[in-house]
Parts: C-alpha cells; structure tokens; sequence
C-alpha cells in the first residue's frame, strides 16, 4: 500500500484539525502522526506546473482539469487560530522536503 507524507510546519502544536479538500480528516483513521508529519495510507495527488501543451489549450479557453488534493491544518499559535493551507504531498519515491515555518 503506498503511504503519502505530509511534513507539518514547525510551528504547528497539538491539538489542531487535518482538512483534505476542505473534509474533516480523523487521526486513526484517515492519517497517522509520525516525525513531525501526516502518513495518510492513500494516494494523495498535486498538479504540478502546467506543461506547454496545457498552458497553450488553457490560454485558448480549453480548460483540462486534473486531480488536485489540497491538504490544511488548522491549528492555534499564541492563542490566535491559523491554517496551514495547501501543505506540500511527499509521494513515496520523492526525496524528502525540508518542513516549512510557513503558517
């Protein structure tokens, strides 16, 4: 089964509340908390830059829409809420990113 990382930003605390294209996700269930990082026991999938090919057919209003999982956490730093939008999808035969202090 392939397993997905998603490395947390430092500053995010528990407790704080996993989102997958905007659904509610459970720890257990949905995800694990490993190292600093969501494992999610699913294919996670993010659109990278628009080749050639696409950007050409889009700027002509031919638009092609490809999967696209946006992964949030919303979590509280110095008693003010925060959300961690669009955190970056490890897939399995990727090197491993740095984690971000981006909120």
């Amino acid at each position: 089964m392939e397993v997905c990382r998603v490395p947390l930003p430092r500053s995010v605390r528990a407790p704080f509340e996993v989102f997958v294209n905007g659904v509610p996700q459970q720890e257990g269930s949905d995800y694990e908390l490993r190292d600093g990082a969501l494992l999610f026991a699913r294919e996670l999938v993010q659109e990278g830059k628009l080749g050639a090919w696409r950007w050409f057919l889009g700027a002509w209003g031919i638009g092609s829409y490809g999967r696209d999982d946006v992964i949030d956490v919303r979590y509280t730093l110095d008693g003010h809420p925060q959300v961690a939008h669009g955190l970056t999808v490890e897939r399995p035969d990727a090197p491993a990113a740095p984690a971000s202090d981006t909120p």
